[in-house]
């Protein structure tokens, strides 16, 4: 079982966390069809509408890959926004592995 938690720092760039951790009682391997891991997507809470997507603009290697996580084992993705806007956000990371786990995490930039 995958728990991810969501942690952001908004002190200017806006930087972004994504901690998975393997909670069960086994090992999980995450398996990769790309050199992306991880992608973050900010919406505004006002409108809902998308205002950054950490992956847009971006190509990734077409490379397979795979990470094993063992039981309490822990792996970080980051990820830096450099020019946000002032308002009131919601930032959701997911894993863009076969094993899915997400998580999402409010802010505001003044």
């Amino acid at each position: 079982m995958l728990d991810g938690q969501l942690t952001i720092d908004t002190d200017q760039p806006i930087q972004f966390a994504f901690t998975v951790m393997n909670t069960g009682d086994t090992p999980i391997t995450l398996e990769f069809s790309d050199a992306c891991k991880a992608d973050f997507v900010v919406l505004n809470d006002a409108t809902q509408q998308e205002r950054w997507r950490w992956s847009e603009g971006r190509m990734f290697a077409q490379v397979l890959s795979d990470l094993t996580l063992s039981p309490g084992d822990a792996e970080t993705f980051e990820a830096t926004w450099d020019d946000p806007a002032p308002g009131t956000y919601t930032a959701r990371a997911e894993l863009t592995s076969d094993e899915s786990c997400a998580a999402a995490a409010s802010f505001s930039v003044p």
